[in-house]
């Protein structure tokens, strides 16, 4: 990359970070939906703050608190394509401000994120970040494809080594026995650990705890686990993330922590969650709650964030600057937010796309991240409930907002209910059922005119 594109996009950062456009556009994203955005602004710290470190208790490596997971760069407008020029700007602004972990994989970003990620850390010296890849499971035939792939994410990335090198989203002790114990891929990657180009090794998890209990009684130093953890998950049946901690946090474990927001779910709270979260802090987002929820216990390493805007990047760095864990009574106010939280019953989608495409054209996490939207802004009509005014305007917005944003081919009557994508799903969700339950939901509103 040439210099002089790199000082003008420094350049263009600081005007950004200091300028009164930037400011208002810290208080304008994703992570900040829901919440009276005059009432929050960032302060000094938000601009000149580093992120907090904490020691790999392993390797002794300083690592971030805040890492850039790489899986939601930035796209340009009607593509899938990598807007690159703003992703640049986000890396430059994260690794300015202390970040020095970042995570990419295999299919993030249709195999584009690794490719993108080397070139925009090239221009950085190699020791001064730590950049995490994983062994996709799913798509390992044999040794020898999974060797390939090892390569082949080397040369993407632009490195002759990873810090940190996961076995990717094991779920199955079937697939975990077949790849990377009948295959021989553990023993690979360990010798590949021995010669250098590994420098930690260690999985990513979304099965049962069983599975979980199975993996740590093998014969295997796992250097680090990485697993979903959030406030939303922590007492979960499915995900189990509190028993998980605490397994690594009593085995001394380092844990990096991934879905802390469980893909933005918990940053669209619904308008009475998020007002009594401000009652009792209005200087804190949703996002920023959860965040400090993860980034409290002592056993985290590093809390994975994907973020997709500036203002993302921005308002993390604020929360990880000085960082100070949640006390008891935040902790509290925090579980009674919860408890609202749930009896609007969202769906647990991550967004992660695991599941996609559909071989059928539904767009599976687009329409359970609208149908949690409108549930977390209260515009969930109820069919079975007075037919006043209320019902039908939000009768309208409903069936509008599923119109407007999606294509008849898209929606959830063409799903036919195969299964193949609740193998698919991290979060268990059963998919089909999902579908049909919205599909006759909007069914019956349209019977109403």
């Amino acid at each position: 990359m040439k210099k002089e594109s790199l000082i003008s996009r420094r350049k263009a950062l600081k005007i950004m970070s200091l300028g009164g456009v930037g400011l208002m556009q810290a208080c304008s994203g994703t992570n900040l939906d829901g919440i009276d955005k005059t009432s929050f602004s960032f302060d000094k710290k938000a601009i000149d703050g580093k992120v907090d470190k904490r020691t790999d208790t392993q390797s002794q490596n300083e690592i971030s608190l805040l890492g850039f997971g790489c899986m939601r760069y930035p796209l340009i407008p009607g593509t899938k394509k990598i807007d690159e020029d703003q992703a640049q700007m986000m890396v430059d602004y994260a690794y300015e401000h202390g970040i020095n972990y970042f995570d990419t994989a295999w299919p993030y970003h249709n195999g584009e994120s690794e490719t993108f990620t080397g070139k925009a850390l090239k221009e950085y010296p190699r020791h001064s970040f730590f950049l995490a890849d994983k062994m996709p499971t799913w798509a390992v035939n044999d040794l020898q494809s999974a060797k390939d792939i090892f390569n082949k994410q080397l040369e993407k990335c632009q490195v002759d080594y990873f810090d940190y090198y996961l076995l990717h989203a094991l779920s199955k002790q079937e697939d975990y026995e077949r790849v990377y114990e009948q295959y021989g891929v553990l023993e690979y990657l360990q010798k590949e650990k021995a010669e250098g180009r590994i420098r930690q090794l260690g999985f990513s998890f979304h099965g049962s705890l069983e599975f979980f209990e199975y993996l740590l009684n093998k014969p295997v130093e796992w250097d680090f686990i990485q697993i979903q953890l959030n406030y939303y998950d922590w007492d979960d049946p499915k995900q189990n993330s509190g028993k998980l901690y605490k397994m690594l946090e009593e085995r001394n474990i380092p844990v990096i922590v991934m879905e802390p927001i469980r893909g933005g779910m918990l940053a669209r709270l619904n308008d009475g969650v998020v007002k009594y979260l401000k009652s009792e802090d209005p200087s804190l987002t949703p996002a920023a709650w959860a965040l400090r929820y993860v980034g409290s216990f002592p056993a985290v390493l590093t809390v994975l964030s994907g973020m997709s805007k500036m203002e993302h990047v921005e308002e993390n760095v604020y929360t990880f600057s000085s960082f100070k864990p949640l006390t008891e009574g935040e902790r509290k106010v925090l579980n009674k937010a919860l408890t609202s939280f749930k009896e609007n019953k969202p769906i647990v989608c991550t967004d992660c796309k695991y599941c996609m495409p559909c071989k059928f054209g539904v767009n599976i996490p687009g329409i359970f991240l609208n149908y949690n939207e409108l549930v977390g802004e209260l515009n969930v009509p109820n069919p079975n409930g007075v037919k006043d005014d209320d019902y039908f305007k939000k009768r309208r917005m409903f069936l509008n907002s599923f119109n407007n944003k999606f294509d008849d081919s898209e929606l959830a009557h063409r799903c036919i209910g195969c299964g193949k994508c609740v193998s698919l799903c991290p979060q268990s969700i059963n998919i089909p059922k999902q579908m049909r339950e919205i599909d006759n939901f909007i069914a019956q509103l349209k019977k109403d005119k």
